[in-house]
């Protein structure tokens, strides 16, 4: 019996609309990942630029379901709606998408008030300035926190710089469960990540400690690291 074949898994197709900084920045990303692209602006010389990583590089001056329809955005499995400044074509602009059928769309938004009608709507909101700005500012009040993501209100992972007070001992020692109830997830050091790491793993001074938890544990350990 001759044996079957390995079916190739079918490439995810993304769709952006509008290639503001956010837009163009998401896209030439998705391009560098060999990810199968549709992409829409209304300015031709940001276009012809997509068009350096991508044949499907659309000039759309107004952005209607048949001209959606007819660049083929309803064939994506993923749209990212990145106008958020024009706060009617934005909301617009999604209600097409979702007519067209699209199943997953993720729209920018720039107000709380925007992002609940977005949601409203079935969409997923991005805030990639407040987002970064709450980045930045747990990165300005704790000098050893070396990036921040929120996955909900108050649990957060962390990446924490190992100080010289730290250095020398293993992470069992630390204590970190039982004293801050937090869960070292990774270790990385000289730019490799270890995640099987033993209780013993000795850390060392430039070290990263990625951990997970709420926002209030985790400030305490920062200050006590």
């Amino acid at each position: 019996m001759r044996p079957k074949k390995k079916e190739q898994k079918k490439k995810m197709l993304y769709g952006i609309i509008g290639l503001g900084r956010f837009g163009f920045a998401l896209a030439e990303e998705l391009a560098a990942h060999d990810c199968e692209l549709i992409v829409i602006d209304k300015d031709e010389d940001t276009v012809n630029a997509a068009a350096a990583f991508t044949d499907n590089a659309y000039i759309i001056h107004g952005l209607t379901k048949e001209s959606l329809e007819q660049v083929g955005i309803q064939n994506c499995d993923v749209v990212v709606v990145g106008i958020a400044e024009k706060i009617d074509v934005c909301i617009l602009t999604t209600l097409h998408v979702k007519r067209l059928g699209v199943k997953r769309i993720i729209v920018k938004a720039m107000t709380a008030e925007q992002g609940d009608i977005l949601e409203m709507m079935g969409a997923e909101v991005v805030f990639p300035e407040r987002d970064m700005a709450v980045r930045l500012a747990n990165r300005l009040v704790a000098p050893n926190l070396l990036d921040f993501i929120s996955l909900s209100d108050d649990v957060n992972i962390i990446e924490i710089e190992v100080t010289e007070k730290a250095a020398g001992h293993s992470v069992l020692s630390l204590n970190v469960r039982r004293t801050y109830n937090l869960n070292v997830i990774a270790i990385k050091r000289n730019q490799q990540v270890e995640i099987d790491f033993s209780p013993d793993f000795v850390l060392k001074a430039g070290d990263t400690i990625v951990v997970i938890g709420r926002t209030e544990n985790i400030r305490r350990f920062e200050e006590d690291l």
